[in-house]
């Protein structure tokens, strides 16, 4: 039997485990705050007693990932992680620099099995979900590696964050808890394609997170050639889960659309997806295209995006080009995992 991850636990849950093994309810407290802090074995909680230490590596599993493969790039010092977790399957996460602090985009499951176009993360399928503290370590160590304190968090690396919907919830939980790293939710992002029942379950965690939801074609036939869950859930049913969102909530959602040269950026589209938005509190990023051998696009060309926002902008929809991150180090997500399998692919 698989040993449970003991960094996955909330602390009420690890009190209770703690209490069941006969030990005062303070130890709950250094464990946690231990776990927090990245140690990578049990010996390292030095304030526990000795015997207690070899109860919890007999009983629980503490992940350690292993640092696979880092890439800096040379353009903006944005760095691309690869880590190998316990089982031998990889993830990536990237830390970014802005003027406000260190951002990390994380993995949320190994693999994606949402299909979309565009992405090398849905190449190959899912594989498994990842567990709470299998995200808590992403920021725990490439904080460590890096020396920098992370202050925001993007759930958009590889995996649909609402597939995963239960281990996400915890880690957001986790990753803020005044004993721990301490990140506010309000500096934390969640991006989904669009499962609309579990929008509305999010809803009701009344967690401050923003929402970022990714539209990438204003209309169900273009959505659903590139995005297929469109097709379980099309924009007429996405759209009334993100009015509910912003009722419940008060948190105004952000939407991510990617400029696909030919696919997704001609001004008609522009106008669509600024009816589509009319009446919400809504902000557009849009996303230049980071190129993925394996599905044969184009990202637009930069005249092309600067006119369609302009026409966001003069629709009332205010919207954003994003800075393209790390063009130089695989910086799509799901690229240095997939470059990673092919070369152990090779290697066999």
């Amino acid at each position: 039997m698989t040993r449970p991850q003991i960094k996955s636990m909330e602390l009420p849950e690890l009190q209770r485990q703690l209490q069941q093994l006969g030990q005062p309810a303070f130890r709950a407290g250094q464990v946690f705050g231990f776990l927090h802090r990245g140690v990578t074995s049990f010996e390292e909680m030095t304030n526990l007693p000795k015997a207690l230490r070899q109860q919890l590596a007999q009983q629980y599993l503490l992940t350690v990932p292993q640092l696979e493969r880092k890439q800096r790039s040379k353009q903006d010092g944005t760095v691309k992680f690869l880590w190998r977790l316990h089982d031998g399957n990889t993830v990536e996460s990237v830390l970014m620099h802005y003027s406000y602090g260190a951002s990390l985009c994380i993995s949320t499951q190994v693999g994606c099995r949402m299909g979309c176009t565009f992405c090398a993360s849905t190449l190959g399928g899912l594989v498994r979900n990842l567990q709470a503290g299998e995200m808590l370590d992403q920021v725990l160590f490439a904080q460590k590696e890096e020396g920098v304190r992370i202050s925001h968090i993007v759930l958009m690396g590889m995996g649909e964050p609402l597939d995963n919907y239960e281990q996400v919830v915890r880690f957001l939980r986790l990753v803020s808890h005044p004993d721990g790293l301490q990140v506010s939710l309000r500096h934390i992002s969640l991006s989904t394609c669009g499962l609309v029942d579990q929008i509305d379950r999010l809803a009701g965690e009344k967690l401050p997170i923003t929402l970022s939801v990714s539209l990438h074609c204003p209309d169900n036939e273009g959505r659903s050639r590139i995005m297929p869950v469109n097709r379980r859930y099309p924009l007429e049913e996405l759209m009334r889960a993100c009015r509910d969102y912003f009722r419940r909530t008060g948190r105004r959602i952000s939407y991510e659309y990617t400029m696909i040269a030919g696919v997704t950026d001609a001004p008609e589209q522009a106008r669509r997806l600024a009816r589509l938005l009319r009446g919400q509190p809504a902000h557009v990023n849009l996303i230049p295209l980071n190129p993925v051998a394996e599905r044969h696009l184009r990202g637009s060309s930069r005249s092309q995006i600067q006119r369609f926002a302009g026409i966001l902008e003069q629709a009332g929809v205010t919207a954003t080009v994003r800075r393209r991150l790390g063009p130089d180090i695989d910086a799509s997500c799901g690229q240095l995992r997939q470059r990673r399998m092919k070369e152990e692919g090779m290697q066999k």
